[in-house]
């Protein structure tokens, strides 16, 4: 498995606190990982930095070998890193296709591509029947699907999904887990996946790369970290035993 992007030495400083300390992450071709740790962990800021919407206090980040540091939130969106984010943000007063379309234009897409490349990443994830319904008017569960889709619609190569189950009760949390399959099995793109539900994130990923306090506790396949007596300590205690 050849690897897709990483950081070296990555630290991000806000004043006197260390959101992420001397962090090294590595995500393969086609992997996907999941990206867990405690509240305060540096979770968000990591994704954050991997998407350009955070720059680090130190350390570098690379895109197929790239270095692309500097590189601000749409250019790395035009080199195909798409990303959610915790809370939804959509566009209310738009359509679900209009909130596609749009995402795809900021992208850098051309208009007249803009509606056939939101029509697939709708369809991918089976929202075709709320194509023209306005945001503001989904359920919650729905809005989640959407946003997911927008990030879709450049057909990243890279794809940051920050806490995508976030709020979901379980049934709409596997469905969830099962889209994000689908999507790595139809797009073949690097994941990173934010999830604080623990079985979710254990049964989806390829590997686990655990945070805590903004430095690396552990990374390893799912059933190293799932044993790991640091991890469990740490974060999972009894809950991924039950």
């Amino acid at each position: 498995m050849s690897l897709l992007l990483r950081t070296r030495q990555l630290s991000v400083r806000f004043g006197g606190l260390c959101a992420l300390d001397g962090v090294e992450l590595e995500l393969g071709a086609g992997e996907i990982l999941g990206l867990i740790g405690p509240n305060g962990a540096g979770k968000t800021t990591l994704l954050n930095v991997l998407s350009g919407f955070q720059r680090p206090t130190v350390g570098e980040v690379e895109l197929d070998g790239r270095t692309i540091t500097r590189w601000d939130a749409p250019r790395r969106a035009r080199a195909g890193i798409s990303r959610t984010f915790q809370d939804v943000r959509l566009f209310e007063e738009m359509s679900v296709q209009e909130n596609c379309e749009v995402a795809v234009v900021g992208c850098g897409g051309r208009r007249s591509t803009a509606r056939t490349q939101a029509t697939q990443a709708l369809e991918l994830l089976d929202l075709q029947g709320s194509a023209h319904v306005l945001a503001r008017d989904l359920p919650y569960g729905l809005q989640r699907r959407v946003g997911l889709a927008r990030a879709l619609c450049a057909r990243p190569r890279v794809l940051l999904l920050d806490e995508p189950a976030a709020g979901l009760n379980d049934d709409e949390s596997a469905a969830m887990a099962e889209t994000v399959r689908a999507i790595h099995a139809e797009l073949g793109c690097g994941v990173v996946v934010i999830e604080h539900d623990v079985r979710m994130i254990l049964g989806l990923s390829h590997r686990v790369h655990v945070l805590d306090h903004g430095v690396t506790l552990r990374v390893g396949s799912p059933d190293e970290i799932r044993t790991d007596p640091d991890v469990v300590t740490a974060y999972l205690g009894e809950e991924v035993h039950a």
